[in-house]
């Protein structure tokens, strides 16, 4: 039978951070060739409601497998939204509203915040 449970990762406070861990511990019988699996559980948090955790660009991945102990759940922001700035590199820069030149910062800038449930299962 699977082992299963939930974890609460946490981005911080406002504005928060693109990439958060959590680590599961206790867990005595896990093996390095473990199949383990971790996603978003719809649970509201404090910070977040139910409907959130259905809505929002997180993706959550278990690794870091540890025999005898745990492993550690990922949680990584995969908006691909762009901040605009006024050109000022060598980057390519873009026209902009209002014929403004803008340039695209990668994504720069974009985080999650607060706290989120995430639910695993190994075996």
């Amino acid at each position: 039978m699977a082992t299963t449970g939930t974890v609460i990762l946490d981005f911080g406070a406002f504005p928060g951070a693109s990439h958060a861990t959590v680590a599961v511990t206790g867990q005595a019988a896990i093996v390095a060739g473990s199949l383990v699996e971790a996603w978003l559980r719809p649970v509201a948090t404090a910070d977040h409601s139910a409907d959130e955790h259905i809505v929002e660009t997180l993706k959550v991945v278990a690794a870091d497998i540890v025999a005898g102990v745990g492993f550690t759940v990922h949680g990584l922001n995969t908006n691909q939204l762009n901040n605009p700035a006024t050109v000022d590199s060598d980057r390519p820069a873009r026209v902009g509203r209002q014929d403004q030149q803008v340039r695209d910062l990668g994504g720069q800038g974009t985080r999650i915040y607060g706290t989120w449930t995430v639910a695993w299962v190994w075996n």
